[in-house]
């Protein structure tokens, strides 16, 4: 079967980006250029693997300088996001479930071992297939950055020039009113959350009608259990001292304090969502049709364990981001900018 000229282009064009992205990375490695964290680049290769995909997918939001360290984080992703996956899926499998969750692990520990030691070494150890996927995201994000680049100089050179000193406190003012009106929604959003599952839970429900006549009579059946009671106190104290901290950040608009607060905060979001699963105070079996119900059981748990590893992942990057900073000597805003 030949290919089109599109389909050949296409295919010239992948293959031309990921090979400059590969000359790039060597070139960065050999060089020793500098990293977004500060850290040494066969130090942050390392870090990239350690934490598995979630410190990959760390370093390949923090690292934006640094071509040959997003290789190794992109790479994590991709081999470790995928035995992750592929763990939990055949996990499920009866019988023979266990024996291939056990194979995926040693596996996933033997690359663990193999990508730390040599991206600490400062070698560019490349898994097949996976480090194919991790150079042509690469190649993607060093595109979109390349053209985000350039449209700030564009419109550098059309804007009117601004006095630098001019230029750096609006940009810093308004960053601030920025953050002050996020404190704000933060504070609104606690207060609505507070007072919805303290006296409007039961509407959470399953509505059942029926029709007497010209009379329709709504049933309501909540799904949320008498066992709620056990978690409303968690889920209060967080709220309280979210709307507390933010008030706090408003008034004192520094910036160590505020990510401590929020590291803080979600902190405590993460455990009121993870008691929330533990506790599970729901019961869908109102649902009258019994694979609607399970269907739904599944959703919410889903639902609830991906905000647990949202809330997860953001502690971790506000952590590191924290101390990279903190190493770099930044301790306010002015100084970020």
């Amino acid at each position: 079967m030949s290919l089109s000229e599109e389909e050949k282009k296409k295919i010239y064009e992948e293959e031309k980006a990921r090979i400059e992205a590969r000359e790039q990375i060597e070139k960065e490695r050999q060089g020793g250029e500098n990293t977004s964290t500060g850290l040494e680049p066969n130090v942050a290769g390392l870090l990239c693997y350690l934490g598995g995909w979630i410190s990959g997918l760390i370093f390949f939001i923090l690292e934006q300088k640094n071509n040959w360290v997003r290789f190794h984080a992109a790479q994590s992703i991709v081999v470790f996001g995928t035995l992750t996956v592929a763990g939990i899926i055949l996990g499920w499998i009866p019988v023979v479930g266990d024996v291939f969750s056990w194979i995926i692990a040693i596996a996933g520990f033997i690359f663990w071992i193999i990508l730390m030691v040599n991206s600490y070494r400062g070698d560019r150890y490349k898994i097949p297939w996976a480090g194919d996927v991790a150079e042509k995201m690469l190649a993607s994000s060093v595109g979109r950055v390349e053209s985000s680049e350039a449209a700030r100089a564009r419109a550098a050179t059309e804007s009117p020039a601004q006095p630098e000193p001019a230029k750096l406190r609006d940009y810093v003012e308004g960053r601030r009113e920025a953050r002050i009106a996020a404190s704000a929604v933060a504070i609104a959003w606690s207060i609505v959350l507070l007072v919805f599952f303290h006296f409007f839970n039961q509407y959470v429900a399953y509505y059942h009608s029926e029709t007497a006549g010209h009379v329709t009579t709504w049933t309501r059946y909540p799904f949320f259990t008498e066992e709620i009671s056990l978690w409303l106190p968690i889920l209060t104290a967080t709220l309280i001292i979210s709307i507390v901290g933010h008030f706090v950040l408003i008034i004192f608009d520094r910036y160590i304090l505020r990510e401590v607060i929020q590291i803080v905060l979600d902190v405590l979001g993460l455990a009121t969502v993870l008691t929330l699963l533990s506790i599970f105070p729901f019961d869908f079996s109102v649902i009258p049709d019994t694979t609607s119900a399970d269907i739904t059981h599944i959703v919410v748990t889903v639902v609830l364990a991906g905000i647990s590893v949202g809330f997860g992942i953001g502690i971790l990057v506000r952590v590191i981001k924290l101390i990279v900073n903190l190493v770099k000597g930044v301790t306010s805003y002015e100084a970020k900018t």
